[in-house]
């Protein structure tokens, strides 16, 4: 007679009789939960019971992929996927970003300065490890993107937030890193930026890459909401200061965020070290994203006409959200965002955002994502959904605004 043992009976087994080793894991990973994803996952349940959801949570464009990138996509896979690519991407696509550079801030960029990135997230990695080591500081806005300080800790930097607030448009300044109590070695800045679509002004900006210059500090800028903007035009960092490094994307602007594209503008001194991490830690981004993303740069007007729509869908929120409870916004001149506060008697923002899921079907972003310390009485909208599914959302707040506290 044979006796089969279950997986389950012999690890039983051992854990009884034998003191397990205990494995090292890396504190890298002890890093803060997504909270947006949290929701998305939610609200995903929820859709897969029968229920409507209106997604106002996710940072992503609700409009479709460019005509011509899908045409060009096609047909590249109808002729087979290209192989892999040179670390630094395709010529034919750095060079067509170099002359979207000259064509959008009247700049000069040489193509070697470009190089195309698994998405921004691949571009922030190879960033902070060609310019910083272990143990340095890099300051940033808070609130502000979650995945800045998620990625700057898991790569074992400092981040060193600097606390930003209306009277300031959610932005920071030189006065605010001459009040710093210790030097920094970076400084991360967004314009427009998330979650509150704040912009710096250009004079500002000359400022902060002049005192970057001066000091000796590595200025990075996340410009993946250029092209997103309606109080004044995005400027780049770049023309400003050429040892900073410019980030950006195919992600927002150009409508193309599941195919995981971006893009930076290296400094000279930083190329060799960018061009040899890339390819060790990723080898090429994708060679049907390079070459199917040529053809975005033909669709300006498509694009530009999404940005009209972005503009209305802000407009439609900004009068009505005071009239629901929600009057205190943040002054939001680009990107696809707000941020609101709540009122004084209402729950905690993931709260407030579970119950405004479970009894809407809305679902929205804690601003605890952005800010861990004062978060919890702000939401981030995102307003790239179509027009009829904001005006649906606007409904039902109208309808649930006695429910707001």
């Amino acid at each position: 007679m044979k006796f089969r043992f279950s997986e389950w009976a012999l690890n039983d087994f051992f854990d009884q009789f034998f003191q397990p080793m205990t494995l090292k894991s890396s504190l890298r990973g002890a890093v803060a939960p997504f909270a947006v994803m949290d929701m998305l996952r939610t609200a995903n349940a929820y859709t897969i019971r029968g229920r409507d959801i209106i997604h106002l949570e996710l940072g992503e464009p609700g409009v479709p992929v460019p005509s011509g990138v899908q045409q060009a996509a096609r047909h590249l896979m109808d002729q087979g996927l290209p192989g892999y690519t040179d670390s630094r991407g395709i010529e034919p696509l750095r060079t067509r970003i170099a002359a979207f550079y000259d064509q959008r801030y009247d700049l000069t960029v040489p193509p070697q300065d470009v190089f195309i990135t698994t998405g921004s997230s691949g571009a922030f990695i190879l960033a902070f490890l060609a310019a910083f080591d272990v143990g340095d500081r890099v300051a940033l806005a808070t609130p502000g993107y979650p995945a800045y300080r998620t990625i700057l800790s898991s790569l074992g930097l400092t981040p060193v937030p600097v606390r930003v607030g209306p009277e300031d448009d959610y932005q920071l300044d030189v006065t605010h890193l001459q009040s710093l109590d210790q030097p920094v070695d970076g400084l991360l800045v967004a314009s427009p930026s998330n979650p509150t679509g704040s912009m710096i002004p250009q004079h500002k900006l000359a400022m902060i890459a002049q005192h970057c210059r001066d000091n000796g500090i590595r200025l990075i800028s996340d410009e993946i909401y250029h092209g997103i903007s309606y109080d004044q035009p995005g400027e780049t960092v770049r023309k400003h200061n050429h040892d900073a490094i410019i980030i950006n994307s195919f992600s927002k602007y150009f409508a193309m965020p599941g195919w995981r594209l971006g893009w930076m503008i290296a400094p000279h001194d930083l190329g060799t070290a960018i061009e040899r991490l890339a390819q060790n830690l990723y080898i090429s981004t994708s060679s049907l994203g390079q070459h199917a993303a040529l053809a975005a740069f033909d669709c300006l007007d498509e694009l530009n006409a999404h940005v009209t729509t972005y503009a209305r869908n802000r407009s439609l929120f900004l009068d009505a959200l005071p009239e629901v409870g929600l009057p205190d916004i943040a002054k939001s001149s680009g990107a696809f965002y707000l941020y609101v506060a709540l009122p004084e008697t209402a729950q905690t923002s993931p709260d407030f955002c579970a119950r405004l899921l479970d009894e809407t079907g809305i679902a929205t972003t804690p601003g605890t994502d952005f800010d861990p310390e004062q978060g919890t009485k702000f939401i981030r909208i995102s307003y790239s959904a179509p027009t009829p599914q904001i005006k649906e959302a606007i409904k039902r707040l109208y309808a649930w605004k006695h429910n707001l506290s």
